[in-house]
């Protein structure tokens, strides 16, 4: 293997409700179309070497999707990222590249950032629910997963909750509060649509549509703010001193 190449993906409009498997199957085929010398598993069924890291639900949108490919040659992260881009649908779209020169990425993945648009509820009504919710010390819900019934406590996975009015470039009518959330990497997971049963269990907050979920980030928590940060800084300076007039790479 010659070199490892991180990229970050985007999920946007109708192409939101992909599964990850017809993903697998538009990147391999990308993957194909760009001529990317890509390493193979080994067996009798060899798959290109691709891993995938925390990926979103079918049906929500994102601008952080993250994944890792190794390469039988090296290439330039941001010609690929362009090449790989092209032979992909508008909407699956690879907006940014960094080669792979530090371990444990899928470790950095541990909070989300996500955007939720409550159309038919008014800001006023979301901010009183946000406020109850935060100042709970726990939130239990129920979901049903492949495990069976479990229940989560989604306080303690967000790290930060505020509402705030849509903007007037929003299509439709009526009121639409959006709700800008950072939840936790938690183990049973907590999703968006947990912590909005937390709000409707809490404050009654029951939206008379479903949300519009956007995930705007990944990666590292700060805890002291609540802000997620750049998973590839790490790659990115670790290129930057590779590269230095002393460097090695």
């Amino acid at each position: 293997m010659a070199q490892r190449i991180r990229l970050r993906y985007t999920k946007r409009g109708r192409l939101r409700f992909t599964s990850h498997r017809d993903f697998q199957r538009a990147f391999e085929r990308a993957l194909r179309r760009a001529e990317v010398p890509m390493a193979y598993s080994a067996g009798f069924t060899p798959h290109p070497k691709v891993s995938y890291a925390n990926a979103a639900p079918t049906g929500t949108g994102s601008e952080a999707e993250y994944l890792e490919i190794a390469l039988t040659e090296r290439r330039d992260p941001e010609v690929l990222r362009r090449q790989l881009d092209d032979s992909l649908p508008d909407g699956l779209d690879v907006v940014d590249a960094v080669e792979a020169r530090t371990a444990g990425f899928a470790d950095r993945l541990t909070a989300s950032r996500w955007e939720l648009r409550l159309d038919g509820v008014e800001p006023r009504e979301a901010e009183k629910a946000v406020a109850v919710f935060l100042a709970a010390e726990s939130v239990e819900v129920r979901r049903q997963t492949k495990k069976g019934i479990r229940t989560f406590d989604t306080r303690a996975a967000v790290a930060a909750l505020e509402a705030v009015p849509a903007g007037s470039d929003r299509p439709g009518d009526g009121p639409c509060a959006i709700l800008r959330l950072v939840v936790r990497h938690l183990t049973p997971a907590v999703r968006p649509d947990d912590v909005l049963s937390g709000l409707r269990a809490t404050a009654d907050l029951a939206p008379p549509v479903p949300a519009a979920v956007t995930r705007l980030a990944q990666g590292p928590l700060d805890e002291e703010t609540g802000t997620v940060t750049d998973p590839f800084a790490p790659d990115r300076d670790a290129t930057l001193v590779a590269t230095a007039p002393d460097g090695t790479a």
